[in-house]
């Protein structure tokens, strides 16, 4: 369970900072950002794992089918989101809601999706490239990869500017490295010298199956088969998920083709809430990485940088603020409209699927209760 020696980190687990070559390499960049940016990555770890917790609860309400709990991988989505540029396109799995949050999609967008309401849950053009949840385990990595090509055609990589240059980068777990679609993904990528980054949150479980039977080696030294340069991080520490994101971007950026970086990070809780954990999952392994809580761990930080008191207790507020509006919008949420799932198949009429609404309608118009003696 402890992180290996060529696992990056620039926090201890009680917030300090790790002194040695790691340090000196990436320390610059966090000392370039400005102290309102450390706060926003806190804000943002804090109150998101505030709206997850009621989502959760929600769920188990009766308000959603199913809700997918991000709970301990906070500090490395926040970091690299953080670290991307805003010409970027992010491709997300299913748990990316902290990533999400940064691009300017809510929590109630996502749970609108989930209860049926909308057709995918959002138009990445208008909420800052941030593309769709996708359920299908690593069909994303292609979708990113083709992306990417396109940028590379489009002429938008290796120009030397820095506000116009682009890259994709999506975001996957461990389980996707099992998958083949993610496998053609980087052969792509490395053939065709994308300019995509691979962000692998290892949360050492897909679903009830550990990541010590996936694979036999770290997945980071995957990449290497295909000639892709890897960096394998501490997933929990919010400043080195931002350097090296920060790094690996601006060379995929710059020309140097397809990056891979694996996030060793925990889910905390369960796969979904249909999963339950405590059926597989060893107790001494969920204590080792509770007590590495990513956002403990980045406050100590901030109160070792002098942040004051009353800095933690306005975030707390803010949580206990945004969890109550949550609350109230989600409650406020009406049930999908049947007809819906007909509209927005095809980009104009189709005789077959307005046949079939037209059948729809009229199935549902005879369940219409008719009054008494009917």
């Amino acid at each position: 369970m402890p992180l290996s020696k060529d696992t990056l980190q620039l926090l201890e687990v009680d917030g300090s900072l790790v002194p040695g070559p790691v340090y000196d390499q990436y320390w610059p960049y966090i000392d370039a950002l400005p102290h309102d940016t450390l706060q926003h990555m806190y804000r943002t770890m804090a109150v998101i794992r505030a709206l997850d917790i009621e989502a959760g609860n929600l769920q188990r309400q009766g308000q959603m089918a199913l809700w997918v709990p991000a709970i301990g991988q906070e500090a490395c989505q926040v970091g690299s989101a953080i670290a991307s540029r805003p010409q970027d396109s992010i491709f997300p799995a299913y748990r990316e809601h902290a990533v999400a949050r940064l691009r300017g999609v809510s929590m109630l967008q996502i749970v609108r999706m989930l209860r049926g309401l909308t057709h995918g849950g959002w138009d990445p053009k208008t909420h800052n490239n941030f593309h769709l949840f996708t359920l299908v385990i690593g069909s994303h990595t292609l979708h990113a990869t083709g992306y990417a090509m396109g940028i590379g055609l489009d002429g938008t990589v290796a120009t030397g500017d820095v506000t116009t240059d682009e890259a994709s980068i999506v975001y996957f777990g461990d389980g996707a490295t099992s998958q083949g679609d993610t496998h053609e993904a980087m052969v792509f990528a490395q053939s065709y010298q994308a300019p995509v980054v691979f962000f692998l949150q290892n949360n050492h479980w897909a679903i009830s199956t550990p990541v010590r039977v996936q694979s036999r080696t770290p997945l980071a030294q995957r990449a290497a088969g295909y000639g892709i340069p890897s960096r394998q991080i501490d997933g929990n520490d919010a400043l080195i998920s931002y350097a090296v994101t920060r790094e690996m971007a601006d060379h995929a950026r710059s020309g140097s083709g397809p990056q891979f970086i694996e996030a060793l990070t925990y889910r905390i809780g369960a796969h979904t809430t249909s999963d339950d954990p405590t059926k597989y999952r060893d107790e001494d392994e969920l204590r080792f990485w509770t007590d590495r809580d990513p956002i403990a761990r980045f406050g100590a930080f901030l109160r070792a940088q002098g942040e004051q008191q009353a800095f933690f207790d306005e975030v707390d507020q803010q949580g206990l603020d945004e969890v109550s509006d949550f609350r109230r919008d989600v409650l406020a949420l009406g049930k999908p409209e049947p007809s819906e799932m007909f509209r927005h198949v095809y980009s104009a009429p189709h005789a077959p699927v307005e046949a079939q609404a037209a059948w729809f309608a009229e199935y549902e118009a005879s369940f219409v209760d008719k009054g008494p003696g009917a």
